[in-house]
């Protein structure tokens, strides 16, 4: 096993930040010993762990509820995949109490669940790691720890929807003006999804872009100034009249 710095743990953890599905994999109850595959759309919370919206009447549901250990692959589509990055994600599933933490977060990044979410028999699932394979490209490759993929738990996450209702009815020429700043990109409509420690998603036109922050942000004031930093930034480069307050 290839030791690695924390350093390549955020990495692979802002790898997987920037995707929203994935393939899991659950060891299978009907035939015992075979691994099961399953398309899973999923958000990471705030710490990095996999969160999964399943019913409770689904094949994968019934294998973890009979054996928790689990495997979530992430990976962008490219027309040579073994030429893309990845991660493959190998950890425990366990069921959250309840939907009204993560619930608003998982909506904003997946709103065609809504309908499942009102459903009682869909319930959240939390990935908790016990290992992580990370592949960033040709040589680059990784068995990452948890303790170099996680991060510690902030008061970021309780704050999340008051930041982003902020900047969704405050600041959407700001958000637009990122769009074009870091992505190069014109839009007529620009949305934040949510804001983590590692930066912030927006939904473009109807197309997601990440945005990274320099360094973890752990508080709202912190992310304020990452916020701000970046508005400066696309101001100097002409693509803002305004900063973010």
């Amino acid at each position: 096993m290839n030791e690695v710095g924390i350093e390549i743990g955020h990495e692979a953890r802002r790898f997987t930040r920037g995707q929203h599905s994935g393939v899991l994999s659950t060891l299978s109850k009907r035939l015992e010993g075979f691994p099961f595959g399953s398309v899973a759309p999923f958000i990471l919370d705030h710490a990095g762990r996999p969160v999964i919206l399943i019913s409770d009447i689904a094949e994968h549901t019934r294998n973890i509820v009979a054996d928790p250990r689990v495997s979530l692959i992430v990976q962008p589509y490219s027309p040579d995949m073994q030429v893309n990055g990845r991660v493959t994600l190998m950890g425990r599933a366990e069921r959250l109490p309840g939907k009204d933490a993560l619930g608003p977060r998982y909506l904003r990044f997946h709103p065609q669940a809504e309908a499942y979410f009102t459903m009682h028999d869909f319930q959240f699932y939390r990935i908790e790691p016990v290992r992580i394979r990370y592949i960033g490209g040709f040589g680059k490759i990784y068995w990452v720890e948890p303790n170099r993929y996680l991060l510690a738990e902030s008061p970021l996450a309780a704050q999340e929807s008051d930041i982003v209702a902020h900047m969704n009815s405050d600041h959407g020429d700001n958000l637009r003006a990122y769009c074009r700043h870091v992505h190069g990109m014109e839009t007529g409509n620009a949305a934040m999804l949510g804001i983590d420690p590692d930066g912030f998603d927006v939904r473009a036109d109807g197309g997601d872009l990440r945005f990274e922050f320099a360094t973890p942000v752990a508080d709202a004031g912190a992310a304020r100034q990452a916020l701000v930093a970046l508005a400066q930034a696309a101001r100097s480069a002409g693509n803002l009249v305004g900063i973010a307050e």
